[in-house]
């Protein structure tokens, strides 16, 4: 029968009804596969994959494509988001196998799980040189049965190509150095498409962990072609379709290298990303100058910087769209929206537009108007004539309040229409990724309520995530799932932890500590320091333990734990300090590899190495005995404003934690102490003096 209603994946709840005989990924599975002495067929996806959402109903709704597949395999179905140590290991099988992977993903394993053919997508029928899925299970079912022999070599053979993907970085003789940076930063600019920002051709991928690594370089160097990059990329990605014109919010991806239509799929982890991103950015110089105090609190405007809204408006949209009732963000938003039951989803439904449909809900003045600006012609920029939303140009002054008339009554129209389905699983990565972001921008920002949100989110990870000292990957209605946490769950967690520590009240330092401790102990390579495994020692055996430390479409779990050591080693008490250093320090020296040959790979390492390289940078505020109207405050606003990305900052009483122990107010003025590593300024006491210590350089 179909095991998967109780499942704690909404993506394998969606099989609950096929007539498969789903079952989760486990030891009864595999047992099953043995016994009947039958291949195990994996299918791999996620709950907003628009193929995955094809094949099932094409494939394995089909009452006569099921049966064939119970009667021949073990048929099991897996979240890659919930089980991201099995996606990886069968992806780097797939690739292998075919040079290329995706999703849905395909697998023909042994009953100890090796596999020995491996493929994405198979249609109904036989279309472009492709197979029909029938064909494909008739000719894998006829080779299990009379040619064991050749599955026997070629599960030996992959198995032994995964361990091989699998040794870890090598030693190198490359060593974290500002030359270093520089080339890797002077190799990612050569890539980048100069006509619409972004690096490589379509599809066209957010580059959020670069970006934010590139911010860094312009920090440290001044180097005025970086920030352009930075600045134009992230312009061109805003006004895009990619982005979400009405209620804000990023797309997976562009299907063109334009940024104009994208995978209509909306991930917390690329907004989380990619609100660091765009907060930071609001923070910096503009057009080479040091950049102009705006109010982040003041009513929108016209005047409003881009970077800004984007960040405003990506803020809202994780707060309404993907917050749970429990304090955690769901995962995604479908890529397609079911306009009738029982039928295929539509892709994009929801969000495209024509020039008639925007005269219904405008009137024809306005209407035409509205076409002009959000680019909707009759020719469509999509699917049967309609448009995605993109912004070119902005309203001036006179007509903002009109624009944003017209914005909210198409938001408000949209919501009529039938709406993708959410992902509600509560990804622990993914959570952490908002909580710095959220606390990050709303201390720069001076908003309580985005710090208040990362708070909620990390009280809520704590509560329900952590259990006996051990992370979860994922929840669903409150509930953790028995998925156990992979190295990004950690590191993402500690180092939320971390940055909201710096931003708010209350002991998030211990907790922090912990679940770093934790991580230290089950993921570290006890033959070579540094290297970290992207499974605990005490995980389930698969067929290699994987680890891969290259950044992706989320950097890589052990770039984030480098990130996380750094900051903790900064944060903790002495004794703890150094051995996070050391840990950090012995895993950029091996990450610096990947900055050498492969750095638009290795964003996130970019971005952990411009503030080791830094010291990191620390600011302690230290409040004096008459901090008349929140003078210590106020110096740590301008700090968070103005300093470089990966700066460590706290404010309160002398000897209140270990980075402000010894360090007291100035004549009972409240003082800033900028440290860099362990090299410290002498304490100042005004905006002007702490701006000046951290603005970054002119070129």
């Amino acid at each position: 029968m179909n095991l998967l209603k109780d499942a704690t994946s909404p993506y394998l709840r969606q099989h609950a009804d096929n007539p498969v005989h789903w079952r989760e990924w486990d030891a009864a599975a595999l047992a099953s596969a043995r016994e009947r002495d039958v291949p195990i067929l994996l299918s791999i996806g996620y709950a907003s994959c628009h193929w995955c959402h094809v094949m099932a109903h094409e494939s394995f709704e089909d009452e006569g494509t099921a049966a064939l597949m119970n009667e021949s395999f073990v048929c099991i179905k897996v979240d890659r988001e919930e089980r991201p140590d099995l996606d990886a290991v069968y992806m780097n099988a797939t690739v292998a196998m075919t040079g290329q992977g995706g999703w849905p993903m395909t697998c023909f394993l042994t009953p100890e799980g090796e596999p020995f053919y491996c493929g994405t997508y198979y249609p109904k029928t036989p279309r472009h040189g492709m197979p029909s899925f029938t064909q494909l299970l008739g000719a894998v079912t006829d080779t299990w049965r009379n040619r064991r022999d050749e599955v026997d070599q070629a599960a030996t053979q992959v198995g032994e190509a995964l361990r091989q993907q699998t040794a870890g970085l090598p030693d190198s003789i490359v060593s974290l150095s500002a030359n270093l940076l520089d080339h890797a930063v002077a190799s990612v600019l050569k890539d980048m498409d100069p006509q619409h920002g972004g690096f490589g051709g379509a599809p066209k991928f957010p580059p959020s962990a670069l970006l934010e690594g590139l911010l860094r370089d312009y920090e440290r160097t001044g180097n005025e072609a970086v920030r352009q990059t930075v600045s134009f990329t992230a312009e061109a990605m805003a006004r895009g379709g990619i982005y979400d014109q009405l209620r804000g919010g990023f797309a997976r991806y562009s299907v063109d290298d334009a940024w104009v239509v994208p995978h209509f799929e909306k991930m917390l982890y690329d907004n989380a990303q990619l609100l660091r991103v765009y907060s930071h950015l609001a923070r910096r110089a503009q057009d080479g100058e040091e950049a102009p105090w705006r109010d982040p609190l003041a009513a929108p405007d016209a005047s409003e910087p881009l970077a800004l809204r984007v960040t405003r408006e990506t803020v809202g949209f994780l707060l309404e769209d993907l917050g749970t009732e429990h304090g955690g963000f769901a995962s995604a938003l479908d890529a397609d929206t079911h306009l009738e039951p029982g039928q295929p989803g539509v892709e994009g439904a929801t969000y495209v537009w024509t020039p008639a449909e925007l005269n219904g809900e405008l009137g024809a003045h306005d209407g035409a108007w509205a076409a002009e600006l959000f680019g909707v012609t009759t020719a469509g920029t999509f699917e049967q004539g309609t448009s995605v939303l993109t912004r070119y140009t902005d309203p001036g002054a006179a007509d903002y309040e009109r624009f944003e008339r017209i914005r909210a009554t198409l938001s408000t129209a949209r919501e009529t229409r039938p709406q993708p389905a959410r992902d509600d699983k509560v990804v622990t990565a993914w959570n952490g990724m908002a909580i710095a972001a959220l606390a990050e921008a709303g201390a720069a920002h001076l908003n309580p309520v985005w710090i208040a949100a990362a708070e909620r989110c990390a009280a809520f990870l704590l509560n329900v995530h952590v259990r006996d000292g051990r992370v979860c990957r994922a929840s669903l209605g409150g509930v953790a799932g028995a998925a156990p946490g992979v190295l990004e769950d950690y590191a993402w967690l500690a180092l939320g932890l971390l940055t909201v520590h710096q931003t708010s009240s209350g002991d998030w330092l211990a907790h922090a500590e912990r679940v770093l401790d934790a991580a230290v102990t089950h993921f570290a390579d006890p033959e070579t320091p540094g290297s970290w495994f992207d499974t605990a020692d005490d995980a389930e055996t698969l067929v290699t333990r994987p680890r891969d430390p290259a950044d992706g479409a989320t950097p890589a779990g052990t770039s984030v734990l480098a990130d996380a050591l750094l900051t903790a080693s900064a944060l903790s008490d002495p004794e703890r300090a150094t051995r996070y250093r050391d840990l950090a320090d012995r895993t950029l020296t091996r990450g610096a590899v990947l900055l050498a040959r492969a750095p638009r790979s290795a964003g996130h390492w970019l971005a952990v190495a411009e503030a080791s390289l830094r010291g990191p940078i620390q600011v302690a505020v230290s409040a004096g005995d008459a901090d008349l109207d929140g003078w210590a405050a106020c110096l740590a606003t301008a700090a968070r404003v103005a300093a470089p990305g990966g700066t460590v900052i706290v404010s309160g009483d002398q000897d209140s934690q270990p980075l402000l122990a010894d360090r007291p107010p100035v004549a009972d003025l409240s003082a800033a102490y900028v440290c860099r590593g362990s090299v410290c300024d002498l304490p100042v006491t005004t905006v002007s003096e702490v701006r000046s210590a951290l603005l970054p350089p002119l070129a």
